[in-house]
């Protein structure tokens, strides 16, 4: 068999309106309905289904504005459970390693199969992935990443949900019915640019001189073009590199006027943020506390402010985190203002090694195994089963979520029941 069957395939896998598939795996009644999902706080539209699409319910508008739409037509709606998504998400991941373990989020090397393979293989994926976690994909699969997203564009309109471009020697018809702004890796400006210049759609950007891309542009410009015409320059990154930082930060469901309560916010931001360097094994040099109010909220004055402490030895234990946000915050903290925002953010990560350093004790010992054992029961019986007394109890300060479905797939007590 010729060596160019085994050539270079990318496939796309794409969830299709993931947020309002994650709703409707566990709530068939709404399977056929118009659903949307909202921001934080319940602010923007995020997520919508083809039927709410159809009504012309728009991403990313404010959900305020769409309300009148959403009522006439009875959509369903549901605040963002990002703790579900996350779940469903590294399911679905977790099935796609079954047919390559060179996979980044959602892309995978099929160069393994033969030209003929692929659109079965492709098949074959989507069905597993629903079978398995319930969510519904399209697929696209070509030589190059850019090609591969063409494809998976138009595998979204396509029943079958797969598209593979492996085999057709001329592609223009197909990217010709690509408008540019549709191209992965073309954006708003450089949108309006190719239009000034008489590119509006895929074929045209694809038979454009590189010359003219590089001098008019910019290399990754040249690189897009080079990929539509099927030369891989975009590779598929299978390994993730350590995050340099972790911001965990909120809006707040009410406006906060107490130091009390803004400091159970904080600290529980710091629990947040410690596990998930934790989970990476990392450890963080130092940590910046962040506070603002509201700018539309004349009436009360504008405040914002930030404080960053270095660690003595860099660390992810939760309580340092949390005993140096909150002295930092005493600093920052002004009575009369109400709060609409706080955050913090670990910097300076780097990797635990867990070799002991000169000023490591038996103490430090037991912190690190506290550490675990608080993830384990919080992985094990959902987040927060163990906490800190700072971070509160009843949190009346947290995010408004008026139309959450209330369904947590890591907490076993927030799992749907089968009534008999």
């Amino acid at each position: 068999m010729s060596s160019t069957q085994y050539s270079k395939k990318i496939a796309l896998v794409d969830c299709n309106s993931f947020y309002v598939s994650c709703e409707r795996l566990f709530n068939p009644r709404i399977r056929k309905k118009p659903v949307v999902v909202l921001s934080n706080n319940d602010g923007c539209i995020i997520s919508r289904s083809n039927e709410a699409k159809a009504l012309g319910i728009k991403m990313g508008e404010p959900y305020f504005k769409a309300r009148d739409i959403i009522l006439k037509n009875k959509v369903e709606v549901f605040s963002s459970n990002y703790s579900l998504y996350g779940d469903l998400s590294r399911r679905v991941m977790r099935t796609l390693k079954r047919f390559n373990s060179d996979i980044e989020v959602y892309s995978i090397d099929l160069s393994n199969y033969t030209d003929t393979e692929v659109e079965s293989v492709g098949r074959e994926i989507r069905q597993t992935v629903l079978k398995w976690t319930g969510i519904p994909t399209s697929i696209g699969i070509a030589k190059t990443k850019t090609l591969s997203k063409v494809a998976n564009h138009i595998a979204k309109k396509k029943q079958s949900g797969v598209t593979s471009l492996i085999g057709i020697e001329n592609l223009d018809p197909i990217l010709e019915k690509v408008e540019i702004n549709d191209i992965w890796g073309v954006g708003r400006q450089l949108t309006k640019f190719y239009q000034k210049n008489g590119i509006y759609n895929a074929k045209q950007l694809k038979n454009k001189s590189n010359t003219w891309i590089k001098k008019s542009s910019n290399v990754l410009s040249s690189r897009t073009a080079m990929e539509l015409r099927g030369v891989p320059c975009i590779d598929i990154e299978t390994t993730q590199t350590k995050r340099k930082s972790c911001v965990v930060s909120r809006s707040f469901g009410k406006r906060i006027e107490t130091f009390q309560e803004l400091k159970e916010a904080v600290a529980n931001y710091c629990l947040n943020a410690s596990e998930k360097i934790r989970s990476e094994s990392l450890v963080a040099k130092a940590i910046t506390v962040f506070v603002r109010t509201s700018p539309f909220q004349r009436n009360f004055g504008y405040y914002s402010n930030s404080k960053t402490v270095d660690f003595p030895i860099a660390t992810n234990n939760s309580i340092e985190t949390v005993k140096t946000a909150v002295a930092s915050l005493e600093s920052i903290f002004k009575n009369g203002y109400r709060y609409q925002k706080a955050g913090v953010m670990l910097t300076g990560l780097s990797n635990a090694d867990g070799k002991k350093n000169l000023f490591s004790s038996e103490k430090d010992e037991k912190i690190n195994s506290l550490m675990r054992s608080m993830d384990n029961t919080n992985y094990r019986y959902g987040r927060a089963t163990l906490s800190l007394a700072s971070a509160g109890v009843h949190k009346k300060w947290n995010m408004r979520r008026q139309y959450s479905s209330k369904i947590d797939t890591a907490d076993f007590y927030s799992l749907p029941k089968i009534r008999i």
